[in-house]
């Protein structure tokens, strides 16, 4: 799952995306106000992680450009301003939530997990298909209490899948969130298909219906009754 880290001090930033990867999020850093501005205009992330104070700008009209747009990524504002009415206007802004520098890089992590369970999966730590359980904090899939191995990829294609269950997903959009926007793109799209090709198989084989339909000429959908 795709974040934007913005922030301007680079080794805080560089300290957060290697944490954030370490919990299997793939981060995308910027450094300033202007490269934040054009990437939400560009890009979908499921979570934000936004500073206030920053080169050019201030991190508020970020917040408020996201807002005026309509988009639905979670932010978390992160600060050294430590005030309440830095939070009072952060959170009335829309952030989802506020941590004041410094703080532990575990509890950053703990709360980007809640603000994605909160808004993708109503806020659940496991979901639940038929008979299959996906537990977000575990990181596995199983059926009937027997678990179904999955790659890094499968389990976060999978998760994807199921955040936007009975909609159809491109394979821009898969490939965008689960690699990011600077993988070099070959001429085709063979590995994605490879890693949908595996997730279907190894959910069949254990037995779950063929949830991945293809929908022709689009891409995608994990279709739920």
């Amino acid at each position: 799952m795709k974040l934007l880290v913005i922030e301007d001090e680079k080794e805080l930033s560089d300290s957060i995306c290697i944490y954030l990867a370490s919990e299997d999020f793939l981060c995308e850093p910027v450094y300033d106000y202007y490269a934040a501005m054009q990437k939400i205009h560009l890009n979908e992330y499921v979570c934000i992680i936004l500073d206030i104070t920053l080169p050019n700008g201030n991190g508020l009209d970020v917040l408020k450009e996201l807002k005026a747009m309509g988009k639905a990524e979670g932010v978390i504002i992160i600060s050294a301003r430590n005030s309440l009415d830095d939070k009072i206007a952060g959170l009335q802004t829309g952030a989802d939530d506020y941590l004041s520098k410094p703080f532990h890089l575990a509890e950053l992590g703990a709360r980007v997990t809640s603000i994605i369970r909160r808004r993708s999966f109503e806020g659940k730590n496991k979901i639940t298909i038929d008979q299959l359980v996906l537990d977000i904090f575990q990181k596995t899939l199983k059926l009937d209490d027997l678990e179904i191995p999955l790659t890094r990829k499968e389990y976060e294609l999978l998760l994807y899948f199921v955040s936007n269950k009975n909609k159809v997903v491109t394979k821009e959009a898969m490939v965008e969130h689960l690699w990011g926007s600077n993988i070099e793109m070959a001429d085709n799209y063979d590995f994605i298909y490879a890693h949908i090709k595996n997730l279907r198989k190894k959910l069949v084989q254990a037995g779950c219906p063929d949830y991945i339909k293809v929908a022709y000429g689009m891409g995608y959908k994990f279709v739920i009754a």
